[in-house]
């Protein structure tokens, strides 16, 4: 087991970002893409199944995103170490954000956290994913290509012993305008059973990255949840991203219009 959690200054993990030229104005971002544990945090005592579970990342999200990246030209920002390290949706005051316990599972290496390592992992993880995100936004905002925030993620069909019947969800922060679009073209367009704010909520501070890269600035802006036993596989994700893409694509091209009429 290695659980070391107060070593040396670790370094900056930052962003990664594919496909920057992207000329769509959907922006994708998906916070929980990897289940990488690098040092100095080592494996935080967690077993090689336990890190390959959906408590360390979101299975199949980020070969959803991807795919969706290529259909809708799309840039795409996602965060490189395992949310049990860092969960990039949560400010560094959140519990959720280094959590000791998550789910049924106990975190070792989060077990017992100084203020000085959290500050550590905040500088080395949170804030360089945050400051490359806002940049990228800004970027585009300023040359005019009015982006859309959209962040991607997948959930467990089975949470604490309760099924979830649920396999599309959608997730909106104060701004529920391109949220109600998507569930909208979702209902129209696919089989999904779909719905607003499940399996989460805004209330149960999920939208964390909406609500300081998006909401401040105007930006239309939504958290897309696909129930991961949908998208286990390159062929499925590949598969949903072909379902998705028009919804979303459709939901876009939508806004303002009810405003407008």
């Amino acid at each position: 087991m290695q659980v070391d959690t107060d070593q040396t200054a670790p370094g900056i993990f930052a962003p990664v970002i594919e496909n920057p030229g992207a000329r769509g104005r959907v922006v994708l971002v998906c916070e929980h893409a990897a289940n990488a544990f690098p040092a100095p945090w080592g494996d935080l005592g967690l077993s090689t199944d336990q890190k390959n579970a959906h408590v360390a990342w979101d299975p199949g999200a980020i070969g959803l995103a991807r795919g969706l990246a290529a259909r809708l030209d799309a840039v795409l920002v996602h965060a490189p170490v395992s949310r049990l390290v860092y969960d990039c949706n949560r400010a560094p005051n959140m519990p959720g954000a280094m959590p000791a316990r998550s789910e049924t599972y106990d975190i070792p290496g989060n077990a017992v956290i100084t203020p000085q390592e959290r500050a550590r992992r905040t500088a080395a993880i949170y804030v360089p994913f945050h400051a490359g995100l806002h940049a990228l936004l800004m970027d585009r905002v300023a040359l005019g290509m009015a982006p859309v925030v959209v962040t991607i993620h997948s959930f467990t069909p089975v949470y604490f012993g309760k099924p979830r019947l649920v396999e599309f969800g959608v997730i909106h922060d104060a701004d529920d305008e391109l949220s109600r679009n998507i569930l909208r073209q979702a209902l129209d367009q696919t089989s999904l059973r779909s719905a607003l704010n499940a399996p989460y909520s805004a209330a149960d501070d999920v939208t964390h990255t909406l609500r300081i890269q998006a909401t401040p600035y105007g930006l239309p802006n939504a958290m897309l949840e696909v129930r991961n036993d949908l998208i286990a596989t390159v062929q499925t994700q590949e598969a949903m991203a072909d379902i998705l893409g028009p919804v979303i694509t459709a939901a876009v091209d939508g806004l303002g219009m009810a405003r407008a009429g």
